[in-house]
């Protein structure tokens, strides 16, 4: 049995974020490793999406390390340096789209950051990465109000990816998507995932989609990573919220389908 510990892709330590005398987070450690897909879940104003946008450099951190493959990627401004970007891919909700710009050109728009690559060749990639997250070709000729929401969605998974990441930032993937949609979206995650290699940074709320997606869980509350675990292991947590978060109505509805679908969960 291989008991080789898992390799850390992302290492945070003692994070405060702070907007003005509101502290968001306290003392707040986690570590990503690599390969995985990690659902991180919490209650409202717990801070989900503040970290994720403190990692990738766009939320001004107070105190704290934040180590992408090894290296601060913080400089002394506190910003991301510009090779650490380059690692990683962001989708943000509903994909943000620049909406002027066709689905091809907004795929394009990481790509232009590379010198010198030719602009047929960065067409090519861009209907490329459109085709691997099962948009049609013709998808990329359209603006993003053309599409509908699970479309740009897709179209911002195929931006996030344009600069082949090892790590990706998901932010409320399937929110606002119906069922079908969702669990469509769900798969896409995950074959992507196995396929690319990806670490997968995965915000969200949706049950059904932690128990499809994710390896791995991390609770955001009192400030901090108050645990982390398997779905297995969150159903025996001793805390209020996660109790109920896990063990409500609802959970045990996803908990339904997913054995439905795959089997038991077991250890």
């Amino acid at each position: 049995m291989d008991e080789t510990e898992p390799e850390v892709v992302i290492s945070i330590r003692r994070l405060r974020n702070q907007f003005g005398s509101q502290v968001v987070h306290e003392n707040l450690d986690l570590d990503i490793y690599r390969g995985e897909i990690l659902g991180v879940v919490g209650g409202s104003g717990t801070g989900k999406s503040v970290l994720l946008r403190t990692i990738v450099g766009l939320n001004l951190l107070a105190a704290g390390s934040v180590t992408v493959l090894g290296d601060n990627i913080l400089n002394e401004r506190h910003q991301p340096n510009d090779d650490a970007e380059a690692r990683w891919g962001v989708m943000f909700q509903d994909g943000a789209l620049f909406s002027s710009l066709t689905v091809r050109e907004n795929v394009e728009v990481p790509m232009r950051t590379v010198e010198g690559l030719d602009p047929d060749i960065r067409r090519a990639l861009a209907d490329l990465k459109i085709s691997m997250v099962g948009l049609p070709y013709l998808a990329g000729d359209k603006y993003p109000s053309e599409l509908s929401g699970g479309m740009r969605k897709r179209a911002g998974l195929a931006r996030a990816l344009a600069l082949d990441p090892q790590i990706v930032f998901l932010d409320e993937p399937t929110a606002g998507l119906d069922p079908i949609g969702a669990a469509e979206f769900d798969l896409l995650i995950r074959g992507l995932s196995r396929a690319l290699g990806l670490t997968v940074f995965l915000v969200t709320h949706d049950l059904d989609t932690l128990h499809a997606v994710c390896d791995r869980i991390a609770v955001l509350a009192e400030r901090r990573v108050l645990v982390t675990g398997t779905m297995q292991e969150m159903l025996s947590v001793d805390h209020p919220w996660v109790h109920e978060y896990f063990n409500g109505p609802r959970a045990r509805a996803a908990l339904e389908t997913k054995e439905t679908t795959t089997g038991p969960i077991r250890n």
